[in-house]
């Protein structure tokens, strides 16, 4: 078996059905190795969507992610991607060509060093040769799975990929986290004694699917609830005991419950969204995790490292006789949030497009958003199906491929995105992607002609507008883009019509929402 079909094999064996790139004349070999393997090569506009789309495929599948990019150019492009799959906690491979061993090291054309590129962006590097590749192959398909997951990078020399493997290794498909000392009875002295506990529940716990670990949990200790944006759906926004999205519109309006508190306990909290204390009141804290952060050093705060049915075994400890519950209260701030959300209806702004949204797309939808403004809106507002962001790299660029990458791999899941303009024309060659794969995409941009949150920011410091202005004008200005319909939408009415027949059609549709922006200026929280 030649190093080409090897890797191809592997990875079809622990699931791997795509991968997403651009090829150089090396990778010919391994593409003839994926469709031989029963793995489609995906071509992408730009790399940078190419680890994008393997980092969401992981996220949904739980299959490592796979892509892969050509010398120089093509790895720089790709590791944007890398970045994404780390801080996004997303197991994946990201394979890169590389020069052979007589070139490695010489002045070439597009020749970098593969490694010290992608070393702070990945979990591991590694450069593949003739006595090192089913090691190499085994251990990144393990490390890209242990906590916390993330992205290994590869490099492939350009002239290895007919040479023949004479051994194996086996793969290690089942990957825990282990086990550490904790100090249990601090932490079962700490939690007995809380009469007013908050829990903070985050990405690591929505990777480890706990929502029915944790709603039977509520049924039992009744205890208010407030999540990372990432956590999105980990809790039905109408229980009783959730408050709330940390760091997204309105969030400062959380404050009335956690100011109450005398306990926080972060449940798979994971930081790379937003740090404790940005907005912790001064309690203790006890956090529950996968493996050893970079928490600092406090009397006030207690880790515990295990697994998430550790968690809730420590968390039985709470004396539920005694928990006030303030369920009165959690409701009023619900309530409150949304009277104001409900409240911007006198123009055809964000809040309006997002509500017409919201009614409008079916419950087997799969919504992908991009960095923005309007991120900031949907990530507190929105309530329906399945909600993909980036919120631990929060690049822009990322909704429209996550979007392909949703539909590649649920292609029974109506898939939509909301992008703002400048996230738009980050990726808008991926248009011709999902137009070449006929994915039914709707891609709803929202339209205002500026890097609105920038503009925000520059608006808190009292400064004029510089450097956000996007065009002039209409940003298509054209019923079509590079053949994708565009369907104009500038009020609730055309909106609505045009949600409507983009669901009728078997192609990918792009609303050019225009908006005005000045919602924004009233629902994000100043940071």
């Amino acid at each position: 078996m030649t190093i080409a079909d090897y890797i191809a094999n592997q990875l079809f064996n622990v699931g791997v059905r795509y991968v997403f790139g651009i090829p150089g004349a090396p990778s010919i070999p391994y593409m003839e190795a994926f469709k031989n393997a029963g793995i489609e090569f995906i071509l992408t506009s730009n790399e940078a969507s190419a680890g994008i789309m393997a980092a969401v495929s992981a996220r949904l599948t739980g299959i490592p992610g796979v892509c892969h990019a050509t010398f120089g150019p093509g790895a720089a492009n790709l590791s944007t991607g890398a970045g994404s799959a780390l801080l996004d906690r997303s197991p994946a491979i990201f394979f890169t060509s590389e020069m052979d061993d007589r070139m490695i090291g010489r002045t070439a054309q597009m020749n970098i060093n593969h490694q010290k590129l992608y070393e702070p962006l990945t979990k591991a590097t590694f450069r593949l040769n003739s006595r090192n590749v089913t090691e190499v192959i085994s251990s990144a398909l393990k490390l890209c799975r242990e906590e916390y997951p993330g992205p290994i990078h590869i490099g492939i020399p350009s002239d290895i990929a007919d040479l023949a493997i004479t051994d194996s290794t086996e793969i290690v498909s089942d990957v825990k986290p282990p086990i550490q000392n904790n100090d249990s009875q601090k932490i079962i002295s700490v939690i007995k004694s809380s009469r007013r506990p908050l829990l903070a529940v985050g990405l690591t716990a929505k990777r480890f699917g706990i929502r029915s670990e944790l709603l039977s949990f509520l049924d039992n200790y009744k205890v208010p609830v407030v999540i990372t944006p990432m956590a999105k759906g980990i809790i039905p926004e109408g229980h009783p005991s959730y408050v709330g999205v940390l760091f997204h519109a309105l969030s400062d309006y959380l404050k009335d419950i956690y100011d109450k508190t005398d306990l926080v306990i972060g449940l798979g909290y994971d930081q790379v969204e937003y740090n404790y204390e940005s907005w912790m009141p001064k309690v203790p804290l006890i956090h529950f995790d996968t493996k050893e952060t970079d928490l600092p050093e406090s009397g006030d705060i207690t880790r515990f490292i295990g697994q998430p049915e550790d968690w809730f075994r420590m968390l039985q400890n709470l004396n539920a006789g005694s928990l006030i519950f303030e369920k009165t209260l959690i409701k009023g701030i619900r309530d409150e949030m949304s009277s104001v959300f409900n409240g911007f209806s006198g123009q055809f702004g964000p809040m309006a497009a997002l509500k017409i949204l919201r009614e409008e797309l079916p419950d087997n939808l799969i919504l992908t958003a991009d960095v923005g403004s309007h991120l900031h809106l949907a990530g507190q507002y929105w309530d329906k199906g399945e909600f993909i962001i980036t919120n631990g790299w929060s690049g822009m660029g990322f909704g429209i491929p996550a979007a392909i990458a949703a539909k590649i791999n649920r292609p029974e899941s109506t898939v939509a995105c909301i992008t703002g303009d400048g996230g738009f024309l980050m990726t808008a060659g991926e248009i011709i992607t999902a137009r070449r794969l006929n994915l039914p995409i709707i891609i709803v941009v929202f339209s205002d002609g500026e890097l609105n949150l920038i503009r925000l920011k520059q608006f808190w410091k009292e400064l004029p507008p510089v450097g956000t202005i996007l065009y002039n004008n209409d940003l298509f200005g054209a019923d079509k883009f590079l053949g994708v319909k565009v369907l104009k939408a500038d009020s609730n009415e055309s909106l609505r019509k045009s949600i409507i027949t983009a669901l009728s059609l078997n192609e990918p549709v792009i609303i050019n929402t225009v908006i005005n922006p000045e919602d924004y200026k009233w629902l994000i929280v100043r940071q």
